[in-house]
């Protein structure tokens, strides 16, 4: 087994460079889990007990305060914490909830204020208080209402954005088993800078997972032209270096001189052997039996949008893949996640730990161990994308015997 590193100082320069200048998932299937049960939150594991918590407080406050006034004897004194219940009624309930709250608090204030005997005039003042609290917290309600209704209108159509951006992958691809988990950093959002894509094309399986500089609706926009560019060039052309080539001149036009995009371009015609063209990005692993390894590029490639700077151009890599073989593509949100020690997450040992013949099961295990590693939000994008040959009858016992030296990359060469 090759163990992972345990710092960044050998990755490719030009991957560190996207650190440098960038600012500081779709689930194939919900699963269950430590891991995700950090990512969702409380208001996801258990809306409804939530809801009915905040919606009850306002009024467990005010019968709160109307029993503290009765014990102490001193009513008159604790009448204007009574405001505090149409207040925050305003933050949870409709306005009629508010308004119920708020007659509820008049009607103690009036009792305990004469119980208390409090003066007349103090008294009118601190009932008029709470009426004026209670119709403004009502506007308050009516407004936020309002609000909510406008903000789950365009999510609606972001989530149909999201959707034909980042279209769901099924769990088989021609004769692939495929598993696919993303998670945006960003609050609300299901996309970010990462960007993923597998299509069937007249010329095999081709794929791509790439992670865009930079965050922000910019980074997503950019998103959407590689991914653009990328599913109609993959049906269009027969080489997979004149894909590439068509995402760079397009990102040429686009992009701004400090902008690029990593990525990793895979494709798969047939037999033994997966096409890899890998412009910056993390190395993907191949997983062969019980056996992990990064899959390092030959010929370092610079990434998307900068090979007009460097001169060079992308290279193509022959790779060994065979019945039974995996293929793991992913971006750096998932290896540069820290922990509270400062640690990276150890992405090679995790999915030698987490190996299974079903890529959902291995993929999920994954992004839950991950979250539980930084302790429950990802401060990057991450996106994890398992690819799996699966295995025919009478070859799978060759392909556990294949040794070391044929999990080796291919040099690149004669197509």
């Amino acid at each position: 087994m090759i163990q992972t590193r345990d710092d960044q100082r050998d990755r490719p320069r030009i991957w560190k460079l996207k650190k440098r200048t960038a600012g500081s998932g779709t689930p194939a299937r919900p699963d269950e889990g430590p891991g995700a049960a950090l990512a969702a939150g409380a208001t996801q594991l258990d809306q409804p007990r939530t809801a009915a918590l905040l919606a009850g407080a306002p009024a467990l406050i005010v019968f709160a305060v109307a029993l503290l006034a009765l014990l102490s004897g001193t009513g008159a004194t604790w009448l204007p914490l009574l405001a505090v219940g149409p207040t925050l009624a305003a933050a949870t309930s409709r306005p009629g909830g508010v308004l119920r709250i708020g007659f509820i608090a008049v009607a103690l204030g009036a009792v305990f204020g004469v119980r208390g005997g409090a003066p007349g005039r103090e008294q009118a003042i601190v009932l008029s208080a709470l009426v004026a609290v209670t119709l403004a917290s009502s506007l308050a309600s009516a407004l936020r209402g309002r609000r909510e209704r406008v903000l789950e209108a365009v999510r609606s159509v972001a989530e149909a954005a999201q959707h034909a951006l980042l279209r769901p992958v099924p769990a088989t691809v021609g004769q692939f088993q495929v598993a696919v988990r993303y998670s945006a950093a960003a609050a609300e959002a299901r996309i970010g800078g990462d960007l993923y894509a597998l299509v069937p094309t007249p010329y095999g399986i081709r794929l791509i997972v790439g992670d865009v500089r930079g965050k922000g609706l910019p980074a997503v926009s950019t998103a959407a032209l590689v991914l653009g560019v990328f599913r109609e060039a993959a049906y269009d052309e027969p080489d997979l270096l004149d894909v590439v080539g068509r995402i760079e001149r397009s990102l040429a036009r686009n992009l701004g001189p400090d902008d690029f995009v990593t990525a990793v371009v895979a494709g798969y015609a047939g037999g033994e052997r997966m096409e890899i063209v890998n412009c910056g990005h993390a190395p993907p692993l191949l997983v062969r039996g019980s056996d992990v390894r990064a899959v390092e590029p030959t010929h370092p490639t610079p990434p998307l949008g900068l090979s007009a700077l460097t001169g060079e151009a992308p290279n193509l890599q022959a790779l060994s893949f065979t019945d039974g073989d995996q293929l793991l593509l992913y971006t750096d949100g998932v290896t540069e996640a820290r922990n509270h020690s400062r640690e990276f997450y150890p992405l090679i040992e995790g999915v030698a730990r987490h190996l299974s013949d079903e890529p959902s099961r291995t993929v999920a295990a994954l992004h839950n161990e991950l979250l539980e590693h930084v302790g429950g939000r990802l401060h990057d994008d991450a996106a994890l994308l398992l690819l799996r040959k699966p295995a025919v009858a009478g070859s799978a016992a060759s392909t556990r015997g294949a040794s070391t030296a044929a999990m080796a990359p291919q040099a690149p060469g004669a197509r």
